[in-house]
């Protein structure tokens, strides 16, 4: 059989990967390493929710945004509006002002009940008013303290329980909930339109380790990508909050990305 030369998967650093340093340095320390982009992640940092911002420092430093993270962390939740609504609007229009062809959006909270009895609904709308964007539902987690576990996301933390036409597959995040990674990409099949890079230990919550360091196949699921007909892109999402010093975090940055090119290579060659 022939073997068909596909294109890797652009990587980006997701903007969390540096915190608490700022969104203007996520930006620099991507160019420093070589990462192909960045991932917005809309916080509380005020460059992160300015189009005209962004596309300053895109320019800049050669950076292109590829996705943009919406503020649906409990921090964010008083990001440009309490309406969730308001907020996933305005994360799409960030994404089409940067020319960035996927929103990340979590699950509704459990308390949020009008957003989850609307979510679908909702989400069809926001896709006729921005038709070049994809809102891809990330898979999450349930939450274990005290030996009981509660889920804090309607109808579900697994996305593909209810169905969508786009997903975000997070590898720590199925460490969390101790879920087959392989098994849920599976599942999201062609639908699967981003990638949450980070590794965990399978301890029941959240880590964002650097890739390779935990249990999770993440090697086995970028090798995969090409036979999965992937063409979305990979965003590094990694914890470095506790690096003593910005070399120690460039460090685990640039272990990920070199992790994510290695593998990714072995998925661009597959037999026709």
């Amino acid at each position: 059989m022939a073997v068909v030369q596909v294109p890797e998967a652009k990587v980006a650093l997701s903007t969390a990967s540096v915190y608490p340093e700022s969104t203007a340095a996520a930006f620099e320390i991507a160019a420093r390493l070589g990462y192909d982009g960045v991932e917005v992640m809309v916080w509380t940092d005020a460059v992160s929710q300015d189009a005209e911002a962004l596309r300053g420092l895109s320019r800049h430093y050669g950076v292109p945004v590829r996705s943009v993270h919406a503020p649906c962390l409990l921090v964010t939740q008083r990001v440009w509006s309490p309406d969730p609504w308001e907020r996933l609007r305005r994360a799409a229009g960030l994404a089409v002002a940067l020319d960035a062809p996927v929103v990340v959006v979590h699950p509704p909270f459990t308390w949020q009940r009008d957003y989850a009895r609307g979510f679908t609904a909702g989400l069809a709308g926001l896709r006729e008013s921005f038709p070049g964007v994809r809102f891809a539902i990330e898979n999450m987690f349930p939450v274990r303290m005290a030996g009981r576990e509660f889920v804090p996301y309607a109808p579900s933390w697994d996305p593909t329980r209810v169905g969508f036409d786009a997903y975000t597959l997070d590898l720590s995040h199925c460490a969390a909930a101790r879920n087959d990674a392989l098994a849920m990409a599976d599942g999201m099949g062609s639908e699967l339109a981003h990638v949450h890079l980070g590794d965990g230990s399978g301890e029941g919550r959240d880590e964002h380790l650097v890739p390779g360091r935990g249990n999770q196949p993440c090697a086995a699921l970028l090798a995969s990508l090409a036979g999965r007909g992937y063409r979305g892109s990979i965003a590094v999402e990694v914890n470095t909050r506790r690096s003593p010093s910005r070399a120690e975090r460039e460090s685990d940055l640039a272990e990920a990305l070199a992790f994510a090119r290695t593998h990714l290579a072995a998925s661009s060659n597959v037999d026709a």
